[in-house]
C-alpha cells in the first residue's frame, strides 16, 4: 500500500527494499473547470494549460551543468539514467501526465539529488497561474510489480504561482530517500528555476 507524505516529509525508498532500482515517477495535474450553469453550460470547459514536468539533477546541491536537465526538450540525461517519456500538453485525461524514469545505481556519484519541478510553458503570454490546476501530484511507483509506494498531493492553493517544486530523490547514507517538497514559486520558465539550485 501506498504512503501518503505531507508538506515536508520524508521516506526512505531503498533501505529495506534492496532489489529497488528501477522507479516510475509520475506526476499528474487536471484543470479547474469553469464555473457557471445555464443554457451554454455544456459549452464551458477548462482551459488548456501546458504543464510541463523536469528534473534537475544536482551536484552538491547545486545546478552546474546545462545537461544536468531533463525536460521536453531533453528527454534523456547523458548518463541514461533519467528518462522523461514525453510532454502532454493539456493535461486531460486520468492518471499520470508525464511519466520520468529512473535508474538508481546508473546516477552519477557525482548528483546526491534529483529535483522534480513542474511549470506551466509560456504562462506570462496565457496568463495562467497554478490558481487554474487542481489534483496536482507526484508519485512514485515500482515498474516491475505496478505497485504505487508513495503519493503526495499538493494541496495548497498555488494561485499566483507559475512553477512547483514538487519532491526530490536524494542520496543520505548510501540509500536514497524521496522528499515531499510542495514549494510554488513565480518563475516564469526553467531558466528562472534553476538560480535556485545555484
Amino acid at each position: 500500500m501506498a504512503i501518503s507524505l505531507q508538506k515536508g516529509q520524508r521516506i526512505d525508498l531503498t533501505k529495506g527494499n534492496s532489489g529497488l532500482n528501477r522507479i516510475q515517477v509520475g506526476l499528474g495535474w487536471d484543470p479547474v473547470k469553469a464555473k457557471g450553469g445555464g443554457l451554454f453550460a455544456a459549452f464551458k470547459s477548462a482551459p488548456e494549460i501546458d504543464c510541463d514536468a523536469s528534473v534537475f539533477m544536482l551536484t552538491d546541491d547545486k545546478f552546474i551543468n546545462k545537461n544536468d536537465l531533463v525536460y521536453f526538450g531533453n528527454l534523456k540525461s547523458e548518463c541514461q539514467s533519467v528518462v522523461h517519456y514525453g510532454d502532454n500538453t493539456t493535461g486531460e485525461g486520468d492518471g499520470d501526465d508525464e511519466v520520468i524514469m529512473v535508474e538508481l545505481n546508473s546516477v552519477p556519484a557525482r548528483i546526491n539529488k534529483l529535483v522534480f519541478v513542474v511549470n506551466i510553458y509560456d504562462c506570462v503570454k496565457r496568463k495562467q497561474d497554478f490558481g487554474m490546476i487542481q489534483n496536482a501530484y507526484i508519485r512514485i511507483v515500482d515498474p516491475k510489480t505496478g505497485s504505487e509506494l508513495v503519493r503526495y498531493n499538493l494541496s495548497e492553493n498555488y494561485g499566483g504561482l507559475t512553477s512547483l517544486v514538487t519532491g526530490e530523490i536524494y542520496r543520505h547514507n548510501e540509500e536514497w530517500k524521496f522528499g515531499a517538497v510542495g514549494d510554488g514559486t513565480t518563475d516564469q520558465n526553467l531558466t528562472g528555476i534553476s538560480k535556485r539550485f545555484q
